[in-house]
């Protein structure tokens, strides 16, 4: 049996077709819209780059010493104790020593002594001036008597006289001679003098330097002796660390050494307190060593508040090189192993594009691009093995507050 189907008008059939070719480009747009694969992506921006070293080093006290005592003695009276803080100069601790003042009192009599022999030295030399004029005014007058009358005076009397001038001359000389010798004697007995004096002076023990007591050794009534040879047992009284200044000893490795100068500014950072300070380069060692490949650097970090203290672990922070204004691409970016690198960036028409760059320095998180990017490219972050050059993607920004949204 057959079924009768009207004829469609001619424009009918033509609505159809176009209906027909509509919905076949929809389906074909819906599937390359389907095509387009999201990647995360970062914007070429520019950036402050440093490349920095991270050393680990510990303090140490600018200097820090063991006070001995120069003479010995037993402790009369400690003045300070651990953890105080002195001056320079400030009383630490005195000594009783008995036989010392009686060398003093000795030194003193002596030194008395050498006076009263200068005393008389000068009254002899005195004495024996006085008594050489006359002798030679005696002798000069009879002289004179004997060339103006020749049978007046005997050639003896003044043979005689002559005689006494000449012994009165030499005494005068000796006498010279003893207040030249009681003159050093007395010189001889004022450094002797002094010597105990400044013995004397040791048995009160005092502050070489500022700093802060940080072990004490000695309590009073306890016997000290005397500091006077490195080869000797004697016990110190405090040890004195000077904190004011702390000293970072750094290893710096054998590729950093020609960046470090005197005077250069190093962040030290102090894991224990979550703070940063800032030291500089004072000296180095200027040799590398053969075991290690680093050369000493030490950092001297002011420490006016002695918040830092000796032993504590830090991290100095050595800056190689800086830009300031560097074009600068994520280091996910550029494959690590690359020996050309090259990065994908995503063009206007969302399709990816592999692009060969020139990196400069390198910081833990990014790269300075020197050729090959220019700013706001959005460069493909991670997983590049799975995009190929000219793949249709939708970009995603990875971080958008901070490059403005994507394209």
């Amino acid at each position: 049996m057959f079924r009768f189907v009207p004829a469609l008008p001619a424009g009918a059939l033509g609505f159809a077709v176009v209906l027909t070719g509509c919905g076949r480009q929809a389906q074909v747009q819906a599937k390359g819209q389907l095509e387009a694969t999201p990647v995360a992506v970062s914007r070429v921006e520019r950036r402050e780059l440093a490349r920095e070293v991270v050393i680990a080093a510990e303090f140490r006290p600018y200097q820090e010493i063991d006070v001995h005592a120069k003479v010995a003695g037993y402790v009369k009276k400690m003045f300070v104790d651990v953890g105080d803080r002195v001056r320079q100069g400030q009383l630490l601790a005195t000594l009783e020593v008995p036989e010392l003042a009686d060398d003093l009192a000795r030194a003193t009599a002596a030194r008395r002594r050498s006076n009263a022999e200068l005393a008389r030295a000068r009254d002899e030399l005195a004495r024996t001036e006085s008594a050489h004029t006359a002798a030679h005014l005696s002798y000069a007058r009879l002289a004179g008597v004997l060339k103006s009358r020749p049978n007046l005076v005997a050639q003896q009397e003044v043979d005689d006289a002559l005689a006494r001038d000449r012994v009165a001359e030499a005494q005068v000389s000796a006498a010279k001679a003893a207040l030249t010798a009681a003159q050093h004697q007395v010189q001889v007995s004022e450094a002797d003098e002094g010597k105990v004096r400044t013995l004397m002076a040791y048995s009160q023990i005092t502050a070489p330097f500022a700093g802060v007591v940080t072990r004490r050794y000695a309590d009073t009534g306890a016997m000290i002796q005397a500091g006077t040879a490195s080869q000797t047992q004697a016990m110190p009284v405090v040890r004195l660390s000077q904190n004011q200044t702390l000293r970072l000893v750094i290893p710096v490795p054998e590729s950093a050494v020609p960046y470090i100068h005197n005077g250069a500014p190093i962040e030290v950072r102090v894991p224990t307190l979550g703070r940063s300070f800032v030291g500089r380069v004072a000296r180095f060692s200027g040799d590398v060593q053969f075991s290690t490949r680093t050369m000493d650097t030490e950092v001297d970090v002011p420490n006016p508040d002695l918040v830092l203290m000796p032993g504590m672990f830090a991290e100095a922070v050595l800056t190689l090189d800086r830009k300031t204004d560097a074009l600068a691409v994520p280091i996910e970016a550029v494959p690590s192993a690359a020996k050309n690198p090259a990065v994908l960036v995503v063009t206007a028409q969302n399709r990816l594009e592999q692009r060969a760059v020139r990196l400069g320095i390198e910081t833990p998180t990014h790269y300075e691009v020197l050729e090959g990017l220019k700013p706001d490219d959005l460069v493909v972050l991670s997983a590049r093995g799975r995009y190929r050059a000219g793949q249709l993607v939708a970009p995603v920004l990875a971080h958008p507050d901070a490059a403005g949204g994507a394209r």
